[in-house]
C-alpha cells in the first residue's frame, strides 16, 4: 500500500486532474493507494476571504461564492459526462448552500470565529476529492471517498489543531481493515475534535494528513505530488542554474524545509520519520522526473552540502546589557514573553559574554514582540541594567544544509569568505553541535546575490559568473564588445568564466537585463527607442548618478563596473561602487590622476571591500606597465627611476614627421586613424603623459600630485586656444616653428622624442632630442615604452615595449583587467 497527496496546483483544473487520474490509475494497477488531495489551487484563500468579507459587512462575499461555486461546477461539466454528473452536482450544490448559511450567519453577527473558519475552509478538499472520486467512477473505477474528519482526531485547537495519535492510528487501523478497495480517497487538511467538529490542521494539513494514514497503515511509501520535481539545491525563482536533488535525509528534509525550502513543512514530517517510511517528492507534470526520495540514510556521500535556502521578512530582536552578565534566567524570561505572546523564535544567538542575546522571529510580530518584552524587562530597563529591546526589519535568513558538513572542515569559512567577497554583511551568526545547518541573518537586498553566490560556490562545475556594466560604448567600448563576444567560449572553457553583459550605457541613456545583452545586437538596443516590452530595461540618463544607482539597486554577484569614458562625473562613482562591493575597471584616467588623497581613498576602499580597481588601460593601452610594476613592489623591490614614452600619439606624430609635409597634417593623420583623443591638445599640451607619469608614480609608491610635474610644453600658446579647428589652422601658421625643432634635432644627429621621466619622486614630461643609441630611438609607428629602474635593475633596466594606443590594443587591455578582477 502506498499513500499519494496531490496538491493545489495538482487539482487546481480539470486538465490538471486528468493528469491526477492517470498517475493514479497506472499506480492501482500494482497496489492499494490511498489518495490525499488538496483543495483546487486557490480555493482556500478564496475561502477564508468569503469569511472575512461576511465578518466585516462586505455584501461581496456572496459573488465571491458564486466564484467559487462556478469553479468547482466547470471542473465537473469538463470531467465527467452527463450522464454521471447528478450525484456530484447535488452534493456541491448542498455543500455551497451550506457555505451561504455560514456566510449570512457571519455577516449578521459581524463575527468569525475560529472554530466557524475551520468548518468554512475545509469545504474546499471535500469539494475537490468528491469530484475526483466521481471522475473515477464515471470511467468505472471502484473508489471509496471517505471523509477524513471521521478518521483523524484532535483537540479543539482550531486552525492548528493538534492530533491525538493513539485514537487516530486505531481508527484507521480499523477502517481499511474492513475494506478490501484498491483505491481510497480522502480530503486532506481537515479533522475532527472529540465531539466531531470540524477542525484544520494548519499550514502543509494536506500533507500531514498523508502522513498521519501513511504512518498510520506502515505504507511503503508516501508520494507527495506536487508541481515541482523533487527538492532543489535552491529557489528556482532566485537561481537559474538548480540541481534537482535525487536523495535526501529526513534531518536535511526538514532543515531546509525549516529555512525556507517549500516543497514540503517541517511537522508533515515527523510521523513517517517515526516509522522510516519514506517520502518520494514527485511532479505531477512530469510523472517521469525521479524526484526527490526522502529517507532516514542516504548512501550516496558525495554531496557535502544539500541545499541552500532562505526566509524573508525576518525581524532580529537584540537584547543587551550589563545587568545580563552572569545573572542566570535573563534568557528564559525572554523565551517566556515571547512564547506567552504566541511568537516562534526562528533562530537564537547569544555573545560568550553574557552582554547580549539575538533571536530572529517573523516581521508580523515585532510590534507585538516589542511591547512584551519591554514589559517583561520593564524595572531592569528602568534602572538601566538593559536596553529596551532593539528591533531590526528588513533582514532575511540564510542557511546551507547538509548532513556531511560535520565530516568536513572549512565549510563555514567558504561560506563567510564567499558572502564577503559580494559585500554581503552578516548580521547574526548560528550553528547547531550536528554542524547540520549554518545560519546567518543578512539583509534581504542581499538575499539574492548571497543564494547565487553560495551556490556557485558549492555546487557549480567551478564556473564563475561575470556580470559586467559597461559605460561609454564608442571606438573602444565597441571594440571591447566585440572581443568579448569572439571570446566567451574560450574564456567559459579554460578559465570557468561566463561573462555576462547586463548593462551598457552612452551618454543618452542605460540598457540593462540581468539575462544579459545579446552582444550581436547590442548597437541597436543602445541607439533604439525603447518600446512597451523593452522599457523596463532602459533607464535615461539625466544624471551620471543614474549608473551607480542602478548597478546598486541591481546588486548582482560578482558585478563589475566597466569605465571607458574621460568623464570625471563618471569617476566620482567609483567610491560607492567599491563600497558594494562593485570590481571597478578604468579606462578613464580621470580617478587614478586626480588628488593623491582620491587616489588613496580608492585604493584603500578596493582593500577594505575586498574587490578591485584595476586600471592599466591609463598607461600605454594594453601594454601589462602597472601590472609589471606591481609585479616589482609586491615582490619587494623597489623602484628608483621611469622613463617612458608614454603616448601613442606622440610616438606617431614624431615618427612621422620629417618635412616632407606639414606637422598639422601628421596630427591630423593621427586623429583620423584614432590615435588622438577627439580634441587632440589633449595629447599634444603634454597634460595626458603627465597623467600617466603620475599614475606610475604612485603605484611606485611615491605621493605625487598633478602640480607636482614639470610639464616642458612644445606648442605654442596661440594653438592652445579657439575650436579644434582653428587649433590645426594655428599649426600650418607656426610650421616654420616645427620644422625649426625637427632640424635643429637632426643636426645634431638626433631624432625627438616626448619622454616622461621620474627620478625618486620628482617627474618631468617633454619634449627631448635623443641619439639613435638611446632606449627609445627605434620606437616605431604609436609605440610606447618603458624602463623600470629598480634595486634588482639598477643598471639594465626591465623594459615594456609595444603598441601603446589604438583601440583594439586598448579594448584588449580593459579585458585582460576584466579577467583579473574576476580572478582575484
Amino acid at each position: 500500500m502506498k499513500v499519494m497527496k496531490f496538491g493545489g496546483s495538482s487539482v487546481g483544473s480539470a486538465e490538471n486532474i486528468e493528469k491526477v487520474i492517470e498517475i493514479v490509475g497506472k499506480s492501482i494497477a500494482d497496489e492499494t493507494c490511498v489518495v490525499v488531495l488538496s483543495a483546487m489551487q486557490g480555493t482556500t484563500d478564496a475561502l477564508i476571504e468569503v469569511g472575512k468579507m461576511a465578518e466585516k459587512g462586505d455584501d461581496g462575499f456572496r459573488s465571491k461564492i458564486k466564484e467559487i461555486e462556478h469553479k468547482h461546477f466547470t471542473a465537473v461539466f469538463a470531467l465527467i459526462p452527463e450522464s454521471s454528473r447528478d450525484m456530484v452536482c447535488d452534493f456541491i450544490e448542498n455543500r455551497i448552500n451550506e457555505l451561504k448559511n455560514i456566510c449570512e450567519g457571519v455577516y449578521l453577527l459581524r463575527e468569525l470565529s475560529a472554530r466557524t473558519l475551520d468548518r468554512i475552509v475545509s469545504l474546499g478538499e471535500i469539494l475537490s476529492t468528491k469530484i475526483v472520486a466521481a471522475k473515477f467512477s464515471s470511467l468505472g473505477v471502484v473508489n471509496i471517498w471517505k471523509d477524513s474528519r471521521q478518521l483523524i482526531r484532535t483537540d479543539s485547537n482550531y486552525g492548528f489543531a493538534a492530533v491525538d495519535f493513539e485514537k487516530t492510528n486505531q481508527t484507521v487501523r480499523d477502517y481499511f481493515k474492513l475494506s478490501d478497495a484498491k483505491l481510497f480517497i480522502l480530503p486532506g487538511f481537515i479533522a475532527a475534535d472529540a465531539e466531531g467538529v470540524t477542525t484544520t490542521l494548519g499550514r502543509g494539513g494536506s500533507d500531514y494528513t498523508g502522513a498521519i494514514l501513511a504512518a498510520a497503515l506502515d505504507a511503503e511509501v508516501l508520494e507527495i505530488w506536487t508541481d515541482v520535481s523533487g527538492m532543489m539545491t535552491a529557489d528556482p525563482r532566485i537561481v537559474k542554474n538548480i540541481r534537482q536533488i535525487p536523495h535526501i535525509t529526513y534531518r536535511e528534509a526538514m532543515e531546509l524545509s525549516h529555512f525556507g525550502a517549500k516543497v514540503i513543512y517541517p511537522p508533515t514530517i515527523q510521523p513517517v520519520l517515526q516509522k522510516n517510511i519514506p517520502i518520494f517528492i514527485k511532479n505531477t507534470f512530469a510523472p517521469d522526473d525521479y524526484g526527490t526520495l526522502v529517507e532516514s540514510e542516504v548512501t550516496d556521500e558525495k554531496e557535502i552540502i544539500r541545499g541552500i535556502t532562505s526566509i524573508d521578512k525576518i525581524s532580529v530582536l537584540s537584547l543587551e546589557g550589563s545587568g545580563m552578565v552572569g545573572i542566570p534566567g535573563f534568557s528564559k524570561r525572554l523565551f517566556d514573553a515571547l512564547s506567552r505572546a504566541a511568537i516562534n523564535v526562528i533562530l537564537i544567538t547569544q555573545s560568550s559574554s553574557e552582554h547580549s542575546i539575538c533571536v530572529a522571529i517573523e516581521e508580523k510580530f515585532d510590534k507585538l514582540a516589542k511591547e512584551v518584552v519591554d514589559r517583561e524587562f520593564e524595572f531592569e530597563i528602568a534602572v538601566g541594567k538593559i536596553e529596551p529591546l532593539q528591533v531590526e526589519n528588513g533582514l532575511s535568513i540564510l542557511a546551507l544544509v547538509g548532513d556531511n558538513m560535520k565530516n568536513h572542515t572549512g565549510i563555514s569559512g567558504k561560506m563567510f569568505a564567499a558572502l564577503g567577497a559580494q559585500g554581503v554583511n552578516i548580521r547574526a551568526i548560528a550553528q547547531g553541535s550536528s554542524e547540520r545547518n549554518i545560519s546567518a541573518i543578512i539583509d534581504s537586498r542581499d538575499v539574492r546575490k548571497a543564494v547565487n553566490s553560495l551556490h556557485e560556490e558549492f555546487f557549480s562545475d567551478g564556473n564563475r559568473q561575470l556580470n559586467l556594466y559597461v559605460v561609454g560604448v564608442g571606438t573602444v567600448g565597441s571594440r571591447l564588445l566585440a572581443q568579448i563576444r569572439q571570446q566567451t567560449e574560450y574564456i567559459a572553457e579554460h578559465l570557468r568564466l561566463n561573462l555576462r553583459v547586463v548593462g551598457l550605457a552612452n551618454s543618452k541613456q542605460m540598457i540593462v537585463n540581468e539575462e544579459g545583452i545579446e552582444l550581436d545586437e547590442w548597437k541597436k538596443l543602445v541607439t533604439a527607442k525603447p518600446t512597451a516590452e523593452t522599457r523596463s530595461f532602459y533607464a535615461k540618463l539625466q544624471a551620471v548618478q543614474t549608473l551607480a544607482d542602478t548597478v546598486i539597486e541591481k546588486n548582482l554577484r560578482n558585478s563589475i563596473f566597466v569605465d571607458i569614458t574621460a568623464n570625471a562625473e563618471v569617476a566620482e562613482l567609483y567610491p560607492q561602487l567599491l563600497e558594494k562591493s562593485i570590481s571597478v575597471v578604468a579606462c578613464n584616467k580621470v580617478a587614478a590622476s586626480d588628488s593623491f588623497d582620491k587616489y588613496r581613498n580608492l585604493k584603500d576602499l578596493a582593500r577594505e571591500y575586498s574587490t578591485n580597481f584595476l586600471f592599466e588601460t591609463n598607461v600605454g593601452a594594453g601594454l601589462p606597465i602597472i601590472t609589471t610594476l606591481n609585479d616589482l613592489t609586491r615582490s619587494g623591490d623597489r623602484i628608483n627611476r621611469i622613463e617612458g614614452v608614454l603616448s601613442g600619439t606622440l610616438n606617431f606624430v614624431f615618427n612621422n614627421y620629417d618635412g616632407s609635409r606639414s606637422f598639422a597634417s601628421v596630427v591630423r593623420q593621427a586623429q583620423d586613424e584614432g590615435y588622438t583623443e577627439p580634441d587632440p591638445r589633449l595629447d599634444l599640451n603634454g597634460t595626458d603623459v603627465a597623467r600617466k607619469i603620475l599614475i606610475l608614480a604612485r603605484e611606485a609608491g611615491y605621493q605625487l600630485e598633478m602640480a607636482d610635474i614639470e610639464n616642458k610644453g612644445f606648442l605654442p600658446e596661440s594653438c592652445l586656444e579657439g575650436s579644434v579647428e582653428e587649433f590645426y589652422a594655428e599649426m600650418e601658421k607656426n610650421e616654420d616653428y616645427f620644422r625649426e625643432l625637427l632640424e635643429q634635432a637632426r643636426s645634431q644627429g638626433q631624432m625627438l622624442k616626448y619622454i616622461a621621466s621620474m627620478d625618486r619622486g620628482k617627474a618631468v614630461v617633454g619634449l627631448q632630442s635623443i641619439d639613435p643609441a638611446h632606449n627609445f630611438a627605434n620606437l616605431s609607428g604609436k609605440d610606447n615604452a618603458v624602463l623600470f629602474y629598480t634595486n634588482r635593475y639598477a643598471d639594465l633596466p626591465l623594459v615594456v615595449k609595444g603598441a601603446g594606443a589604438g583601440a583594439d590594443v586598448t579594448a584588449a587591455g580593459v579585458f585582460a583587467d576584466i579577467i583579473r578582477a574576476a580572478k582575484i
